[in-house]
């Protein structure tokens, strides 16, 4: 399951649209005169960390999406300068089935792909991007990050399972490296420029930058024949839909078996270095 994070800092949000939507629990949705959407992870005082209410608005804000024929590609990004998104919020409470054979997993959902949206997501990533950051990083079609955007996952040092995590970006980028996000922990950090240099990052930005860029080029795809681009989004994911959804169904008997109870990992948090190395 996804853990929050740390802090580092960068991003931004912005866009100069004509009709917004949002539910008030901490995402905002504005639909744009290009066809065009901004997304915005609007907790910047909690690292944009989805608490229960935001995830579920997300996942209805994919679903009205599928719904609304002006909407033609959307831009996914993180209120603030800190942090594009940090997982879920560990203040949220997420009871848990008895059985080993059962896992109630709140962010499973919040991805695009996951709501069935075939409709393309850039991603455009500032500050922090951690842990369960990366169910939504993993369901963009590519993502556009700032020079101060970082990326890393503390499952690990948490004494949990990076499971669902580390199945998304062993499909975004070299396996080595995959694994040594995963596997680092918190006392390590990948920089923007190294994850622009291994594949993860389609597209490098000045500070503050990265949300126009996204906007330049979704407009330049939301431009074209939908029903061309949806079909090219259905055939970019079939080339690789099988072995995820095999390693997803995997998931959740990984977590229950490997997690440390919550009291054990509440320790390990409160305990936890915060150095890392930013590489």
């Amino acid at each position: 399951m996804a853990a929050g994070g740390d802090v580092m800092s960068g991003s931004g949000s912005g866009g100069n649209g004509n009709a917004g939507s949002g539910g008030g629990s901490g995402v905002r949705a504005e639909v744009r005169t290009d066809g065009v959407a901004l997304v915005t992870l609007d907790r910047p005082e909690r690292h944009n960390a989805l608490d229960l209410a935001a995830a579920a608005e997300l996942t209805d804000v994919w679903r009205r999406f599928r719904f609304d024929d002006t909407v033609r590609a959307v831009v996914l990004t993180g209120a603030g300068d800190r942090a594009f998104c940090t997982g879920i919020d560990r203040s949220a409470d997420v009871p848990q089935p008895g059985s080993p054979y059962s896992l109630d997993d709140p962010l499973r959902t919040i991805g695009p792909k996951s709501a069935d949206l075939w409709k393309p997501v850039v991603a455009a990533v500032g500050g922090m991007a951690c842990g369960g950051a990366f169910y939504l990083l993993g369901e963009a079609e590519f993502i556009v990050a700032a020079e101060n955007a970082a990326f890393f996952d503390p499952h690990t040092t948490y004494g949990m399972v990076s499971a669902y995590e580390t199945v998304h970006m062993a499909q975004r980028m070299p396996f080595g490296e995959a694994a040594r996000l995963a596997l680092m922990g918190t006392a390590e950090r990948l920089s923007a420029r190294r994850a622009y240099e291994i594949g993860l990052v389609s597209e490098l930005t000045a500070p503050g930058e990265a949300v126009a860029a996204a906007l330049r080029a979704a407009a330049v795809i939301a431009a074209c024949p939908t029903e061309a681009v949806q079909g090219t989004v259905r055939a970019l994911w079939a080339a690789k839909e099988a072995t995820r959804e095999r390693a997803l169904s995997l998931a959740p008997h990984l977590i229950s078996l490997g997690n440390l109870p919550q009291e054990e990992q509440a320790k390990l948090f409160t305990s936890r270095d915060r150095n890392h190395r930013l590489r």
